[in-house]
């Protein structure tokens, strides 16, 4: 299985210069680890499907182009593209990944990205690790990456199928090899436990911001709204050709967290449409409850 062989693979000889890391896609975030790395003086090598954005990372942050001469010298590859372009990525150059390698992903989904990229790597002598860093902004590409976006930020990570020790070593020289990227802290979880919850914390919020500025008074709101209009219509501008891949790759999920949400609406709803004091404020007063239970205060 890959990755239960030491750092080099058994009976094979590591060829990546330690702690150079490779970057596949320098969108937000792949660009952000970029950077974060580029600051701490680790040496960068990075793949784009649009050259003049690589070219423009070679400038100040990318040592060189993640090719087939370099893919063989990283310790660390990340994969920070759409989940499709991830996997493909990986299908294409799996070839070339050193013995003893590892790989990681940034997808916001996990089921599709591990069982894809673990069938890829079954057998050779590297290591995937399916990763998802908490962080983000409502921006995309390079020009919005930065190298503090992972300061404090939890990081999710789905351990690989191999025996205990080999999992901890792993586990171990991923911690050491991000340390640069400051990440707050490191939550362990399966594929699908990771799909189930970001379906709640993370996709259902875009959907529900996305679909809230959809009112006709979103245009009228300026000189009307604060905080709570800021708040709820963050996420709203976003990357649509993602997103739609992410929540179709985690549809069962998602539509079931949309469902939750749309009876909790209609009750607000029936309750106003009555004009049922009574009845509304229990439903304001269990959310609040349940918010105040949830962050312990």
């Amino acid at each position: 299985m890959a990755g239960e062989k030491n750092a080099g693979g058994a009976g094979e000889t590591s060829t990546f210069a330690p702690g150079r890391v490779g970057i596949v896609g320098l969108g937000l975030m792949g660009g952000s680890f970029a950077r974060a790395f580029a600051a701490a003086g680790v040496e960068v090598f990075a793949w784009n499907r649009t050259r003049s954005t690589l070219e423009l990372a070679m400038i100040e942050t990318v040592a060189g182009e993640l090719d087939e001469a370099t893919v063989g010298t990283c310790e660390l590859i990340i994969l920070a593209g759409y989940p499709a372009s991830a996997i493909e990525w990986l299908e294409a150059n799996a070839h070339l990944v050193a013995p003893g390698a590892i790989v990681i992903d940034t997808v916001g989904v996990k089921r599709v990205i591990c069982e894809r990229c673990e069938a890829i790597c079954a057998g050779r002598p590297f290591t995937f690790v399916g990763c998802h860093p908490m962080a983000g902004t409502q921006y995309s590409g390079f020009a919005h990456s930065r190298a503090t976006m992972f300061r404090g930020a939890p990081l999710v990570v789905v351990p690989p199928a191999m025996d205990d020790f080999a999992r901890v070593e792993v586990l171990e020289r991923l911690k050491g090899l991000l340390e640069p990227c400051a990440f707050g802290s490191f939550t362990l979880a399966t594929a699908e436990e990771h799909d189930r919850i970001i379906a709640f914390t993370s996709q259902l919020a875009h959907v529900v911001s996305n679909a809230y500025v959809k009112s006709p008074t979103a245009r009228e709101h300026k000189g009307f709204s604060a905080g709570s209009y800021k708040d709820l219509t963050r996420v709203a501008r976003l990357n649509a050709p993602m997103w739609t891949e992410l929540f179709l790759d985690n549809a069962d999920f998602l539509s079931e967290e949309i469902g939750t949400i749309i009876e909790s609406l209609q009750a607000y709803k029936d309750a106003i449409d009555e004009r049922n004091a009574a009845r509304l404020e229990a439903l304001l007063a269990e959310g609040d409850r349940i918010k105040r239970e949830v962050e312990g205060r």
